[in-house]
């Protein structure tokens, strides 16, 4: 059994900073790929960013690039997104997730675990 836990939500007012954290226990995470999505009220899920746990490619829907930064400890068994300039626009649910790697790498069904999500409010 995986479990993912996130931290590191709030309010912030728009331009401001968060940085996100996803500890994960149960099981040696070096051949999982680690990502982030979001949900907003009466959205669906949206990936946001994923990396490998043991390399250092890393993935970003377009609206985050330059903007947010995916990293990891190894040595924690923790995952983080650093988000800089928020906008009221990044206002949701944050959720981290594990899956094996494999093709579509932004989809929310291909990734096994979930952790109970964070959220992050911006304000304008």
């Amino acid at each position: 059994q995986v479990q993912l836990v996130e931290s590191g939500g709030g309010l912030v007012q728009a331009g401001g900073s968060l940085r996100l954290s996803c500890a994960a226990s149960g099981r040696t995470f070096s051949s999982y790929v680690m990502g982030w999505f979001r949900q907003a009220p009466g959205e669906e899920r949206m990936f946001v960013a994923a990396r490998g746990w043991s390399d250092s490619n890393t993935y970003y829907t377009d609206s985050v690039k330059g903007r947010f930064t995916i990293s990891r400890d190894n040595a924690k068994n923790t995952v983080y997104l650093q988000m800089n300039s928020l906008k009221p626009g990044d206002t949701a649910v944050y959720y981290c997730a594990a899956r094996y790697p494999g093709v579509d790498i932004t989809s929310a069904r291909r990734y096994l675990y979930w952790g109970q999500g964070t959220q992050v409010t911006v304000s304008s």
